[in-house]
C-alpha cells in the first residue's frame, strides 16, 4: 500500500516538508523568479541569491506585484514546465495556487474553476461561471475554450476576488490571466520533447525573432498523445479509455514603431479522444470509500466514448503612445466546435435484463452534447494616463457578442446505440460596457484606488429542434415532441430573453509601512449575468437572476531577509447575493438552475517564497475557504442511493441551508522545494518535488455519506541536470507518486457512479533553448 494511503494527509503533508531540507546540502538554484544559471562575468563576484521582483498586469498596468492592492498569485513559465510535464491539461493549475480549484465532467474539454469556493458546477455548454478566464487580453467566455493547452506562456495571474471593474461581468470570483511569450527581436525559442507511461508522448516548441527593424515573430505548437489506460472488459464499442491526441499552435506579429505598437495573433487547438469515463457503482453505499477490488484499470461498459473538439482564434491588440496618454484597441474572434459523447450510467444492460453491472444499473443512460456553430467578437478601448503625477487614470468601452448552438443527443445502449433523442438550442448574448479606474498617490507612502464600471447585458435562447422516441420519455407519457415540451410550459413558450444593468466598482488602499512591507485593503464588487437552462425531457426551462457579489480583504506584502524571502498573506470575507446555483442529478435526473437568497465566504491566503540556503528555494502556499449556503426554504432534489445526511421536506428533497458550496474544499496547501549542486562548465544536477493537498469536498448541493469526496494529496518530483548555463536540460519526472486514487467527481441519478483523478505518470523529458 503506498505511503500516500497509510498516513494522514496533513502528518504527509509536514513529514515532506522536514524531510526534504536534509537533502538539500548545497547547490545553485534560481527557478522561481524565471532565472537560469549564466555564465559569471570576467572578475565577477558571486552574491547571495535573492528573489526577483514580479511584474503583472492585475490592473491592465504593468506594476510591481508588491504594490497591487489585490490577492494575487503567480505561476512563470519555467514552474508551469514542470506542473505540466506529461501532458497534463488546464487541471494541473489546481491548488497550485492558495484558494484555486479546477474540476471538470468532460475531461480535457470543459473546466470549471472555482476561486475562494466560489463557482459553478453546471455542466451545460451554454452555461457561464464566476471565474472569467483571460488569454492574452481576451475573455473565453464559453467554457470549452477556458480548456485551451498550457505552452509557450510567460506566466499566468490568478486575481481573487471581484473584478466587475476592470475585467467586467462573470468576474465576481476572480479572473486566470494567461499571458503569452510576446515577440521579440532577438531569434530565440526552444523545443521539447518528453515521453511516459501509456505511450505518452509530449512535443513542444517555439521560434521567435526579428524580421525587419520594425517587425518581429513568434510561431508556438504543440502535440500530446497518450494510450488508453483503461480496458474495457465488456465487448462495447470502445475497447479502451482515456487516451487522447491534442495540437495547438498560436503565431503572434509584433510591430514596434515610433508611437505606435501593434501586436497580431491566431491560435488553433484540435483534440480527439475519449470523454471523462463514468464508473458505475464504485463507492461503498453508505461511505465514502471506494469499493473492495476497485481497480481502476478496467470498467465495463457497453455504451460508445468519444470526445473531439476544434477551436481557433485571432486578436489584434494596439496602442498609440499619445505624449501624456497611451491608447489602446483590443479586437478579439473566438470559435469553438465540439462533440463529446460518454456512457452515463457507467456499466453495461440495466437491471430488468438477464445481464448487468457492475453492480445495480437501474436504466441505460448514453448521452452526448456539442458546439456544431459558435463565434464570441470583443471589442474594447481604453485610454490610460501616464504622467509622473499624484493622480493617473483609465477609461474604456467594451463590447461583446456570442452567437452560438448547442446539441443534446441521447442514445439506446441497449440497441446497438441508436439514437433515440435530439436537442438544438440556439443562445446569443450582447454586452456592453463603459468603465474607469483612478489611481491617487495621496501621501508618500498612501496610495488611494477607485474604479466603476456599468453593464448592460441581453441574452436569449430559443429551442429550435427537439424529439425524444426513448423509453423512459414516450412510454411513460413524456415529452416525444417539441410540441409536448411547449404544453409542459408554464407560458408555452420555449424561448428565453433576459436583460441585465449592472454597476460594479472597488475601493482600495496601499499603506507603504516601510520600504519592503505594504499593507493593502480592499473592497469590491461583481456579478454574472443571468442564465437559461432550456426544457429537456426532464424538466421545464428555468432561469436564474444575475447574482452579485461583495468582498472585503485586507492584507500585508513584504518582502524579507533583504529580498531573499516574501510573503504575501490576507484575510477575506465575501457575500453573494441571488448565488446562480444549478441542481443536476437526483433520482428525478433534473437539471434546473436557482437563485440562493446569499451565500458567503471567509477565510485567508498566504503565499511565501524564501530561499533557505543559497542554494535551496522553498515556496508554501495555504488557504482556508469557510463557504455558506444561506437559504432556509432552498430545497434539491437527492439520489435514490445515497445516504444523505440534510433534513428532508415531505416530497424528499435535502433542505441545503448552512451546506458548503459544492467542489469548495475548506483547506487548501501546495509546496515546492527544489535543490541545486552546481557541476563544471555551466552545469547543475537538480531535484525539485511539488505537493497539492485539497480538503474534502461535496459534490453535489445536498450532503451525503457517498458524495463527499475525501481529501487528496498528490505531489510530483523531478530529477534533472542542465548544461550549458541552462541552455540544455534532461530530467526524469514522476506525476502522483504516491499512487493516489480518489474518487473526485460523481454522476448521482442512476447509481453510485464516480470519476477518479489522473493515474500515476512517470517520463523523461528533454529541452533545449536557443
Amino acid at each position: 500500500m503506498p505511503l500516500a494511503r497509510k498516513l494522514p494527509r496533513h502528518a504527509l503533508t509536514v513529514a515532506i516538508t522536514l524531510m526534504l531540507p536534509a537533502f538539500a546540502l548545497h547547490g545553485q538554484v534560481a527557478f522561481a523568479q524565471d532565472a537560469q544559471p549564466t555564465a559569471p562575468a570576467q572578475g565577477e563576484t558571486q552574491t547571495a541569491a535573492t528573489l526577483d521582483a514580479v511584474q503583472v498586469t492585475a490592473q491592465r498596468r504593468v506594476e510591481n506585484l508588491q504594490d497591487v492592492p489585490v490577492s494575487i498569485t503567480t505561476i512563470n513559465a519555467e514552474e508551469l514546465d514542470v506542473f505540466g510535464s506529461g501532458g497534463n491539461d488546464v487541471r494541473f493549475l489546481s491548488g497550485r495556487v492558495p484558494s484555486l480549484n479546477i474540476e471538470s465532467s468532460f475531461g480535457r474539454a470543459f473546466p470549471r474553476f472555482y476561486i475562494r469556493g466560489y463557482g459553478n458546477t453546471d455542466f451545460r455548454l451554454n452555461t457561464s461561471q464566476p471565474v472569467s478566464l483571460v488569454y492574452d487580453d481576451i475573455v473565453q467566455e464559453n467554457p470549452i475554450l477556458k480548456g485551451f493547452p498550457v505552452f509557450d506562456l510567460d506566466r499566468v495571474e490568478v486575481l481573487r476576488g471581484p473584478q466587475g471593474s476592470l475585467f467586467g461581468r462573470n468576474s465576481p470570483a476572480g479572473v486566470v490571466k494567461f499571458e503569452s511569450a510576446r515577440p521579440s527581436q532577438e531569434f530565440d525559442g526552444y523545443g521539447k520533447v518528453g515521453a511516459g507511461s501509456d505511450n505518452m508522448w509530449n512535443l513542444e516548441g517555439a521560434v521567435g525573432g526579428g524580421l525587419s527593424e520594425n517587425w518581429s515573430a513568434r510561431a508556438s505548437a504543440l502535440f500530446q498523445r497518450r494510450d488508453d489506460w483503461v480496458t474495457n472488459t465488456y465487448p462495447g464499442p470502445n475497447d479502451g479509455f482515456e487516451g487522447y491526441d491534442e495540437s495547438a499552435g498560436r503565431v503572434q506579429f509584433l510591430y514596434e514603431g515610433e508611437g505606435f505598437e501593434a501586436l497580431l495573433g491566431a491560435h488553433a487547438r484540435h483534440l480527439n479522444g475519449t470523454a471523462r469515463l463514468f464508473r458505475a457503482n464504485i463507492i461503498q453505499k453508505g461511505t465514502n470509500d471506494l469499493v473492495d477490488g476497485f481497480d481502476e484499470d478496467k470498467v465495463s461498459l457497453d455504451g460508445f466514448n468519444h470526445s473531439e473538439l476544434d477551436s481557433q482564434g485571432a486578436n489584434a491588440r494596439l496602442s498609440w503612445d499619445l505624449g501624456g496618454y497611451t491608447l489602446y484597441s483590443i479586437t478579439g474572434y473566438e470559435s469553438v466546435e465540439t462533440y463529446s459523447r460518454g456512457d452515463i450510467d457507467g456499466g453495461f444492460g440495466a437491471v430488468f435484463l438477464p445481464v448487468s453491472g457492475p453492480g445495480v444499473i437501474p436504466f441505460a443512460s448514453e448521452t452526448a452534447d456539442g458546439i456544431p456553430e459558435h463565434s464570441q467578437w470583443t471589442q474594447e478601448f481604453r485610454i490610460e494616463s501616464n504622467n509622473e503625477g499624484a493622480l493617473n487614470w483609465q477609461a474604456g468601452f467594451f463590447y461583446f457578442n456570442e452567437d452560438y448552438d448547442v446539441e443534446s443527443f441521447s442514445y439506446d445502449s441497449l440497441n446497438g446505440g441508436a439514437q433515440d433523442g435530439y436537442e438544438r438550442v440556439n443562445q446569443t448574448n450582447d454586452s456592453w460596457a463603459v468603465f474607469g479606474a483612478l489611481t491617487w498617490q495621496a501621501t508618500d507612502r498612501l496610495e488611494l484606488r477607485a474604479g466603476a464600471r456599468y453593464t448592460w447585458d441581453e441574452k436569449d435562447l430559443k429551442v429550435e429542434e427537439y424529439w425524444n422516441t426513448g423509453f423512459a420519455p414516450c412510454v411513460l407519457g413524456g415529452l416525444c415532441s417539441i410540441e409536448d415540451l411547449a404544453a409542459a410550459e408554464p407560458d408555452g413558450n420555449l424561448s428565453a430573453s433576459t436583460e441585465d444593468k449592472k454597476f460594479s466598482w472597488d475601493l482600495s488602499a496601499t499603506y507603504e509601512l516601510t520600504d519592503d512591507v505594504n499593507l493593502y485593503g480592499r473592497v469590491a464588487t461583481g456579478y454574472r449575468g443571468s442564465s437559461i437552462q432550456a426544457a429537456g425531457a426532464f424538466n421545464t426551462k428555468s432561469v436564474a437572476a444575475p447574482e452579485t457579489s461583495t468582498a472585503y480583504e485586507m492584507g500585508v506584502k513584504a518582502d524579507l531577509w533583504d529580498n531573499r524571502a516574501r510573503i504575501n498573506a490576507g484575510v477575506f470575507y465575501y457575500e453573494i447575493k441571488d448565488q446562480q446555483l444549478t441542481a443536476v442529478g437526483g433520482s428525478s435526473n433534473a437539471n434546473i438552475l436557482l437563485n440562493a437568497d446569499k451565500s458567503v465566504g471567509q477565510g485567508f491566503e498566504m503565499d511565501f517564497q524564501a530561499y533557505l540556503t543559497d542554494t535551496v528555494l522553498f515556496t508554501l502556499g495555504s488557504s482556508y475557504n469557510d463557504t455558506q449556503i444561506k437559504d432556509s426554504d432552498l430545497a434539491v432534489s437527492v439520489c435514490a442511493q445515497c445516504t444523505v445526511t440534510d433534513p428532508l421536506t415531505a416530497d424528499g428533497k435535502a433542505l441545503i441551508d448552512g451546506n458548503r458550496l459544492p467542489l469548495a474544499p475548506e483547506w487548501t496547501h501546495n509546496l515546492t522545494l527544489r535543490w541545486g549542486v552546481p557541476m563544471d562548465n555551466g552545469g547543475e544536477f537538480y531535484v525539485y518535488t511539488d505537493w497539492v493537498y485539497r480538503d474534502e469536498v461535496n459534490f453535489f448541493l445536498y450532503e451525503s455519506e457517498e458524495f463527499t469526496g475525501k481529501s487528496l494529496l498528490e505531489g510530483g518530483l523531478r530529477v534533472g541536470y542542465s548544461w550549458d548555463y541552462g541552455k540544455y536540460d534532461v530530467a526524469l519526472y514522476g506525476r502522483n507518486i504516491t499512487d493516489e486514487v480518489q474518487v473526485v467527481g460523481a454522476i448521482d441519478f442512476n447509481n453510485l457512479t464516480g470519476m477518479i483523478n489522473e493515474p500515476r505518470l512517470f517520463g523523461v523529458e528533454f529541452k533545449a533553448d536557443f
